[in-house]
């Protein structure tokens, strides 16, 4: 490698480097002091007070029946391993630590002894836990497990008053999906019941927190990590705020989009931008094929081709043109004397989101702050970082990388997901994220997501039918088979069959 313009540069090859080719799991959170919402410009994107938006309500109003400033850093987390809740589950209660994932929808909690868990839920010591003997299995990005389903009572100390009683999954087996030295023990998916396995059926957390407590049907997630590196040793807070929205927690406006689909939160990005520059993508090369909100994904993940022209715009447009191709891919590091920071040398990231007014658009902005993320212990005079933007094949996710600068409303009462800036989302007391708007759409398409969607659960009842007309043509073979022949015309070596017949074998998640 040269030299950079701004600083000396070497990248360090961290191929088998534990923890950086796990995209799964968050990064590390901090709080700064709360500081009051803007006024705005004029802008109608805030949330109404209570009564005037369908029953939503803004967390710290006196009258609210919740007291939601309660649960301001209810949130810890281990860098790099995950934002978490501490619960207490069944009777009497067991105190464990669930990582917040808005990309899934099971509840689900160690339920036997682990050697990467220091707890684990033991249903044979609550009087409460009745099990369901429903076998589930849940698979993610990276890992999965096997359980049991079952129900019992929970708490949450730093959440809504009262016990509840929800489905919870004990997870007996898994493979990759706890990692050595995390700090929590199972897994809260806040994603609607259309991913719940092994069917829709199966009410979700949220869900049955909704119907029984008798909140808004709405949560906010504040996740304090910008600037902090991704493999530390301590914890740090943030904040999910069950039930409505709390206001010393963002700045400015809330600016909404539709949610497209409810399963995943998926929304529809319209365009990116690269150092103000527009990537000129057809739109739904964004949103193939979906693009969601999933707090449980720690990187910013585009699909390939979006991917490869973010990299060569970041490539064109910062002072860093001979690179290796490493750092983009994940596997090495680039490193510069603890004297210097790299963040002057790469450019703003914008994505275009569509505004609930389908004619106009609003702009989320990370600075390098956010997507170019320090890693912790390499060096003694050398400051490494990773790039915080990879690949994917299967979707675009806004990961932690993009939320760690927002403010986040998952609003499910009205169908739309809310972004404001976050005011613990500062590097060296400057700001890393920016909203903007609204713009104009008339110079992208009308919709930008396919019409089509194969959403897994429809995926499984495919399936399940093909399975099923594969059985009964099976059947009738077989009869046919047994039956004695009645044929009066028996076949010589002169008469010709042809049987041409072919298997389609799907493989599904």
């Amino acid at each position: 490698m040269g030299t950079l313009p701004a600083a000396p540069c070497l990248l360090l090859l961290l191929a088998g480097a534990a923890g950086l080719g796990r995209p799964r799991f968050s990064f590390p959170l901090r709080v700064s002091p709360p500081a009051a919402p803007g006024n705005g410009s004029g802008s109608s994107r805030q949330l109404a007070p209570l009564g005037e938006a369908d029953g939503l309500a803004l967390a710290s109003e006196p009258g609210a029946a919740v007291s939601f400033l309660a649960m301001v850093e209810n949130l810890q987390g281990d860098s790099g391993r995950g934002y978490y809740l501490e619960m207490l589950i069944g009777t009497p209660p067991q105190k464990l630590n669930i990582l917040v994932d808005t990309g899934s929808s099971n509840f689900a909690v160690a339920g036997a002894p682990n050697p990467d868990v220091t707890l684990y839920f033991n249903t044979k010591e609550s009087s409460t836990y009745k099990s369901q003997g429903t076998d589930v299995t849940v698979r993610y990005t990276q890992g999965s497990w096997t359980g049991v389903l079952g129900t019992d009572v929970i708490t949450i100390p730093k959440g809504i008053n009262g016990t509840y009683t929800v489905n919870i999954a004990t997870i007996l087996d898994s493979e990759n999906f706890f990692l050595p030295g995390i700090k929590w023990h199972g897994i809260l998916g806040l994603a609607y019941d259309a991913l719940a396995k092994p069917s829709s059926s199966v009410g979700t957390f949220f869900d049955s927190l909704v119907s029984q407590a008798e909140i808004p049907n709405v949560f906010s997630l504040q996740m304090c990590g910008a600037g902090r590196p991704v493999s530390g040793s301590g914890t740090n807070g943030g904040s999910l705020i069950m039930g409505g929205i709390e206001p010393s927690l963002y700045k400015g406006d809330i600016w909404y989009t539709p949610i497209k689909e409810e399963w995943y939160y998926q929304i529809e990005i319209l365009k990116l931008e690269v150092g103000g520059q527009n990537l000129n993508l057809d739109c739904r090369e964004y949103n193939a094929d979906k693009a969601i909100v999933d707090s449980g994904t720690t990187l910013l993940r585009l699909p390939q081709k979006v991917f490869n022209a973010v990299v060569e715009a970041i490539v064109h447009t910062s002072l860093i043109q001979t690179f290796s191709s490493g750092f983009w891919t994940g596997s090495q590091l680039a490193c510069w004397d603890k004297t210097k920071t790299p963040f002057s040398l790469f450019p703003k990231l914008s994505i275009y989101l569509r505004d609930e007014n389908s004619s106009r658009s609003f702009r989320i902005t990370i600075l390098p702050q956010l997507y170019i993320q320090p890693i912790l212990g390499i060096g003694q005079n050398l400051e490494c970082y990773r790039f915080g933007i990879s690949s994917s094949t299967s979707a675009l996710v806004i990961g932690a990388t993009v939320m760690e600068g927002f403010y986040v409303i998952f609003d499910r009462a009205q169908k739309r997901v809310g972004f404001a800036v976050s005011p613990c989302a500062e590097v060296g007391g400057s700001p890393v994220s920016e909203i903007e708007g609204p713009f104009t759409t008339s110079d992208i398409a009308s919709n930008c997501v396919a019409k089509i969607t194969f959403h897994e659960p429809m995926l499984w009842i495919i399936s399940y039918a093909l399975m099923s007309l594969c059985g009964i043509i099976l059947l009738v073979l077989i009869i046919f088979l047994l039956l004695p022949p009645r044929c009066q015309h028996c076949f010589t070596d002169n008469d010709v069959v042809n049987d041409e017949s072919s298997l389609v074998r799907h493989r599904w998640k």
